[in-house]
């Protein structure tokens, strides 16, 4: 017969509960967070384990309202378009807005961070590692992580912002300093400037009060989200779907949507 190895069970301590509690981890929902804690604070202590500094939580703020909202960019079309084909389902819409969080739009803080650890990693040598990297990215004709945008230019006012924020509050650390590096070489290999956008701003700033770079995605799922809920909130009120469909298919069809 069939054994079961206990150390072998996964197990979660996110939340348990009895019947007359709730608790996330060790904190009883009722009596230690609601109307005490905020969501941010809950947010950080479920995720990484601690409650963020307040200069943390700044940070923290500053990143979801950040990347809440760019416009009408693929993530917002996307739910739009499938709230228009699904309105009983706002969830519907929201999630494929999510799923256009990644490796090219709004997400890209991933790869950021990844190129900021190795300029970190290389200790004394982060100056050679940064021109490295810009170096190889320039062979290869791809954009750096974190650099370069189609709208702002010189620079991304969001990413000025962000860094500033960080010197304000003390949390302005290795990886910024590893970005201000990386700017450095990636302007000279291209033989002009280029923008630090958003996301790579975001990929330091988050990386020096401790997050990792798995998780830092993350920020852009829980942010995006909230937005995406304001555009099918204003697609309640003013639909754009059928408009949006008639433009494209108009634009490379010659054939009209139908009404």
């Amino acid at each position: 017969m069939a054994t079961t190895d206990a150390k072998a069970t996964p197990a979660s301590k996110l939340c348990h509960y009895t019947e007359q509690a709730v608790y996330y981890g060790e904190d009883d929902l009722v009596a230690d967070l609601l109307g005490r804690a905020s969501f941010v604070d809950v947010f950080m202590k479920q995720t990484f384990g601690r409650a963020p500094s307040a200069a943390e939580r700044q940070i923290v703020e500053a990143v979801l309202v950040t990347l809440m909202e760019h416009g009408m960019t693929p993530s917002a079309i996307a739910s739009r378009m499938i709230y228009a084909s699904s309105p009983e389902n706002l969830q519907a819409g929201v999630a494929a807005g999510l799923l256009a969080v990644a490796s090219q739009f709004v997400g890209t803080m991933e790869p950021a961070a990844a190129v900021l650890d190795r300029i970190v990693d290389a200790g004394e040598d982060g100056a050679a590692e940064a021109k490295r990297i810009a170096g190889e990215f320039r062979a290869s004709r791809r954009a750096v992580p974190g650099f370069g945008h189609h709208l702002h230019r010189p620079d991304d006012p969001r990413a000025i912002r962000l860094l500033g924020l960080a010197r304000e509050l003390g949390t302005y650390g290795q990886r910024c300093a590893a970005l201000a590096l990386l700017a450095t070489e990636v302007d000279a290999a291209a033989g002009r400037h280029i923008t630090i956008n958003a996301t790579g701003a975001i990929a330091a700033i988050l990386g020096d009060i401790g997050i990792p770079a798995a998780l830092m995605r993350g920020f852009a799922v829980l942010s995006r989200a909230a937005g995406l809920i304001a555009h099918i909130a204003e697609e309640q009120r003013d639909p754009s779907g059928r408009f949006i469909w008639s433009l494209v298919d108009d634009a490379m069809t010659g054939t009209r949507a139908p009404a």
